[in-house]
Parts: C-alpha cells; sequence; structure tokens
C-alpha cells in the first residue's frame, strides 16, 4: 500500500497570492478550535506560567506579547515586504519610539513640511535630547543630499507624498545618498499605504504608518504602526520603547484595526480613483490657484510619483483658492457632502483648512483647503466641491 501524501495547504503567506486576496482574508488565517473566519478578540493581559516557570503558550504579558497584535502585525508586514511590524497605541507612538530610540547628540534630517504635531514634538524633543536637527525641503533631493554630506547623520525622515501639500520625493534615490553615510532611513507612507508603495523594496529600513488613517479606515481607532527592513540594534531599542513605555495598542483597537485592514485595498483604491477624478475636475477651475495631487501630469514630481507608486496616487489633494485666506474658509465653510473635521483616511470625505488647524507657524499657504477623499460617488463629491466655489 503507498504511503499517503500530505494534503495540508500551504499558508495563504506562503503563496504567491495578490494583497487583495491575503488582506480580504487577514492571511486565511482560521482560528482553531472553532474554525472562525472572524479572528478571534483576545483581551487578557497576563498567561500563566507551567509548575516549572515556563510559559506554554509563549505568552508572558500583553504590553509586548499579546496574541491580540499577531495577525495584524503579520499582515502589514506581509504587504510591506518587511522584516517584523510593531503595533502603537498611535501615529505618534510609533514616531517618538522611533527618536527616542536615537542617542543624545546623534543627527537627524527631515523634511520640512510633515505632520504638523509631529514636527512640533520633534523640533521640542530636539532641543531637550541634544539632537543635531536640520530640515530640507520635501522636494529638494539636492538639498537634503548636501545636509547629509554636512556631517555625520543617524537618521533620515521622508514623508512622501507630504501632509498637506503633497510633495513626493524620490525614495530610492534618498537612501542611495543616505547608505554613502551609514544613514537609517524612515519614511512616514501613511498617505501611499502599502498598496501603492513599499519603501522597503526601495531600501529604506522603516516605514511608519498613522494607522487611524488609511489601514484602519473607519474613524473609530488611533493606531500606529512601524515595519522593520531588517532586525537590528536600533529596531531592539524601538521595541524596547514600546515594552517599556508602554506605547501599546488595546486588543479590542488591535481587533477593529485588522477588520479594516481586510477592505485596505478596495477603499484606498476608490478613494484615489475618485481624487484623481476629482483633481481632473477642478485643475484650471477660475475660483482656484492650483490643485495639489501627484497624479496630475502638471505636479512637479508626477513622474517620480507614477515611478515609485503603483497602481494610484493616493486619495489625499489640496486645493488652494483665490481670494486668500478669507475665500479659502468660506468654501470649507460652504461643503456640505465634505464633513469640515481633522484626520485622513477613512471612507468618508473631509475638508480642512489646515493653516488655521496648525496654528501659529504653520508653514502650510493660508488659502489651502486639504481634501481627504472618501469612497461616495465622485460626481457627488465633485458637485458639492463646484457649489462651495461658485461665486
Amino acid at each position: 500500500m503507498s504511503q499517503s501524501r500530505d494534503r495540508t495547504p500551504a499558508p495563504l503567506a506562503a503563496r504567491a497570492l495578490s494583497p487583495r486576496t491575503l488582506t480580504a482574508q487577514a492571511l486565511g488565517r482560521i482560528a482553531e478550535p472553532y474554525r472562525d473566519l472572524v479572528p478571534p478578540l483576545h483581551p487578557s493581559t497576563t498567561f500563566e506560567r507551567a509548575g516549572d516557570g515556563s510559559y506554554p503558550g509563549g505568552r508572558l504579558y500583553s504590553r509586548d506579547f499579546s496574541p491580540a497584535y499577531d495577525q495584524a502585525e503579520e499582515l502589514l508586514t506581509t504587504l510591506e515586504g518587511g522584516h517584523q511590524s510593531l503595533l502603537f497605541a498611535s501615529g505618534m507612538a510609533a514616531a517618538t519610539a522611533v527618536l527616542q530610540a536615537l542617542e543624545p547628540g546623534q543627527r537627524i534630517v527631515a523634511c520640512r513640511s510633515m505632520y504638523w504635531a509631529l514636527r512640533n514634538w520633534l523640533v521640542a524633543f530636539a532641543q531637550q535630547w541634544k539632537l543635531d536637527l536640520a530640515f530640507y525641503d520635501n522636494a529638494d533631493l539636492d538639498g537634503m543630499v548636501a545636509l547629509l554630506r554636512e556631517a555625520p547623520t543617524t537618521l533620515l525622515w521622508l514623508e512622501t507624498p507630504a501632509n498637506p501639500t503633497w510633495e513626493v520625493i524620490d525614495i530610492a534615490a534618498a537612501v542611495g545618498a543616505a547608505r554613502a553615510g551609514g544613514t537609517t532611513v524612515l519614511v512616514d507612507s501613511t498617505v501611499a499605504t502599502p498598496v501603492f508603495s513599499q519603501p522597503l523594496k526601495l531600501g529604506a529600513d522603516i516605514v511608519m504608518h498613522s494607522a487611524t488613517k488609511y489601514l484602519n479606515g473607519h474613524s473609530d481607532v488611533i493606531a500606529g504602526a512601524l515595519v522593520c527592513r531588517e532586525d537590528g540594534p536600533l529596531w531592539q531599542r524601538i521595541r524596547r520603547n514600546r515594552n517599556l513605555g508602554g506605547a501599546v495598542l488595546g486588543p479590542f483597537e488591535a481587533w477593529l484595526l485588522l477588520r479594516g485592514m481586510r477592505t485596505l485595498q478596495l477603499r484606498v483604491q476608490q478613494s484615489a480613483a475618485n481624487a484623481l477624478a476629482i483633481a481632473q475636475a477642478l485643475d484650471g477651475h477660475p475660483g482656484l490657484v492650483e490643485v495639489l495631487y501627484p497624479g496630475l501630469p502638471g505636479h512637479p514630481q508626477h513622474a517620480i510619483a507614477a515611478r515609485q507608486m503603483q497602481g494610484g496616487f493616493g486619495g489625499m489633494l489640496s486645493i488652494r483658492t483665490t481670494g486668500g485666506e478669507a475665500r479659502s474658509r468660506e468654501v470649507t465653510a460652504r461643503l456640505q457632502i465634505f464633513k469640515r473635521a481633522t484626520s485622513l483616511g477613512s471612507v468618508e470625505s473631509l475638508a480642512e483648512h489646515r493653516a488655521s488647524v496648525e496654528g501659529p507657524g504653520s508653514p502650510c499657504p493660508p488659502d489651502l483647503i486639504r481634501l481627504s477623499v472618501g469612497i461616495e460617488a465622485v460626481d457627488d463629491l465633485i458637485d458639492d466641491l463646484k457649489e462651495a466655489l461658485a461665486d
């Protein structure tokens, strides 16, 4: 009698499947013993030792060992093509865990236009921690390279597309310049998402996401995430910061994040399609100074964006109105379908007069309205904007 063959299928993550399939099925995991299709929730904060002091379940304490994180972290690692992911209590918690892993006196080169709350925190932290902090203009690759050559640099911080003016920088070129000096490269890829860009495949060392935004996509979770290309001393310090600093995600929030990620591909692709249609419809509008969107051929870095963003240019754009700040505020107030609210990346469309939100010192143009485009019918969104812009 011939020996029976093992017909157990390989895990989905080990097969050459589309990211769309992997996200929809959350890596195809089926929970035991009930064969749940929906991932179970793991609220326990602690785990029992065996009599000999060992941990049969492989878990110690949920601050850094919660099974609630496993599936979302593994899915994000797979989508980014990385080595490991870490979930955090917020995007700010993820970002600050990286920066707090640096040593006093080390040098950071960072983009001038970035998430405003992080920029303010970074400036204050650099003074307190005695870090050498230098800013480059977001699309100025030559200026960035000059700063890297000026002095030994520990960390290069990129954000692309950059909030709220959506400049794009060439990640591969930036990595090439950083490698010469042994500089670690971090990319805030919140807006691009792993659907359109995988910075680790372009040579970056760490990818950051405010998972509150597109990864969750439903305005009901505050979360952050980091993904590394390979393990190393800096990554271990970051992991230690999460553990001992306690900036961890709650189990229910991790469960909601994974639920949101299962529709990531469809949501992000629809948002990007809507954003492109809106940008095209408003480009040249007499009530606007300009439309800022990397998907427009007239965008200064359109060619770079087309090269490093596959399948779309994201769901974020900004418009600058004629008539200055007063007109911009008036247009924002007239919007009906776009909701006036902070944040981005959810299924509903949001609008914000960004300079007034950021406050004094903001580099944001005072006539700029930031639009986070959702998944509504695009004709409704275009009509809403045109009606608000009408005299």
